[in-house]
């Protein structure tokens, strides 16, 4: 049966935007006094709302007694949202002035996270994933990329997996899994990083095939992972394989948008040490340029370059980076709200970037936007001004949400 959700105040639907380039607030279309009918779990109409009461005079009625405003559910590309423990002795040390290099020789970093996940039961990691989804959720994050990589061996990363997609079905929202067994080399193997990814190629990914768990993979390419050449010839591998790819890019070094744009990765993801040569690559390609606050405001570093991405024509996407070390805080909205600020983003390109931007990065095709057919993902916020949602820096959340059109509880 269908259903008629509304009045809203305001409906933005985040349709007819390019998906490369900046973006103007008065480019964005705003439906006053608006509603949505949905069906199935899709959106079948958006309309100003008494025109909907007289097309679909038998519809079962949602009313929205207060003034709010209507938006896709966002769409967090980029998360490590499965793992056990937590790093805070890391984070004191980090705000006390230790260096990255410090922390990792004092037993934390990365290692630390492999140690903590790899003794969890896969019922933890699951209990987990499915806690942080559902806050996730509940925030208006509607689908939620998450990655492995706090296994990096056969076993421990099968069990990631397994947990991401036994978290999937205990969560409304959408999980979409990513292998990241090259997050960094583990301690505890002898041989060489291309010995390693040649090992992650031939013995790891054919079993995620052959379960079904990810059709994705990500490598982290940098200084203290992975090198430029052994990532290039991995991508390149994993996607003959039929894996699309993904890159931890430009942290700390730059190098990695280069290796993500020559193996037309679906992403490059991090930036914040992007140049002007890595900025112009991305621009000319079709490769997503995901950047990621949470991470700059957890080390206490310089954000991605995201206005000057967008000035030269790329696509720019905004994820969480939700993870243990990093990016502990994991609240979407916050971080794109403070980085607007900090990088003169409008409201329609932070918008843009956590809906219809952030769709091509997971290949979505029913997702990001308001569309009939589409998937109806929907999120409400308290207000009669969507400008609010970002003035409020995030402190404004939604007050409801809904998930394929059922009103998250």
């Amino acid at each position: 049966m269908k259903t008629l959700i509304g009045p809203f105040a305001q409906i933005l639907p985040m349709t007819g935007l390019s998906l490369k380039g900046t973006l103007q607030d008065e480019q964005l279309t705003v439906i006053p006094k608006g509603g949505i009918v949905v069906e199935n779990g899709e959106i079948v109409a958006i309309a100003e709302y008494k025109s909907l009461l007289q097309k679909y005079p038998d519809s079962e009625i949602a009313f929205i007694d207060t003034p709010q405003v209507l938006l896709p559910g966002f769409i967090d590309c980029h998360t490590h949202i499965c793992y056990d423990g937590t790093r805070s002795r890391d984070y004191a040390m980090r705000i006390a002035g230790k260096s990255y290099l410090e922390i990792a020789r004092a037993g934390g970093g990365i290692w630390d996270s492999v140690t903590k996940t790899r003794v969890a039961d896969i019922v933890t990691l699951t209990e987990n994933t499915v806690a942080r989804a559902n806050r996730h959720l509940k925030e208006g994050v509607t689908t939620i990329e998450v990655k492995s990589g706090y296994g990096l061996s056969l076993e421990s990363e099968l069990k990631m997996l397994r947990a991401i997609q036994q978290a999937g079905m205990h969560t409304p929202a959408t999980l979409i899994s990513t292998c990241l067994a090259a997050h960094m080399k583990p301690r505890d193997y002898e041989g060489t990083e291309e010995e390693y990814l040649q090992w992650v190629l031939t013995e790891l990914l054919p079993v995620i095939q052959q379960e079904q768990l990810s059709n994705r993979v990500d490598i982290f390419i940098e200084e203290t992972a992975f090198s430029a050449k052994a990532a290039a010839h991995f991508l390149q591998q994993a996607m003959q394989q039929g894996f699309a790819a993904t890159v931890h890019a430009d942290q700390f070094s730059a190098g990695g948008a280069e290796v993500a744009v020559n193996a037309q990765a679906l992403s490059a993801d991090h930036l914040e040490a992007s140049s002007e040569k890595e900025i112009a690559l991305l621009a000319k390609s079709d490769t997503v340029a995901v950047v990621l606050p949470g991470a700059s405001l957890g080390l206490g570093m310089q954000y991605a370059p995201a206005r000057k991405l967008l000035n030269a024509g790329a696509c720019v996407a905004i994820a969480s980076d939700w993870n243990p070390g990093s990016a502990p805080m994991g609240d979407l909205l916050v971080q794109a709200a403070v980085m607007s600020a900090a990088e003169k983003l409008s409201t329609a390109e932070v918008l843009a970037a956590l809906t219809v931007r952030a769709a091509p990065a997971l290949q979505l095709k029913d997702a990001g936007q308001l569309i009939a057919g589409y998937a109806a993902d929907l999120q409400a916020y308290p207000t009669a001004d969507y400008r609010d949602i970002l003035y409020y820096q995030g402190k404004m959340k939604p007050a409801m949400v809904w998930k394929k059109g059922v009103l998250v509880p």
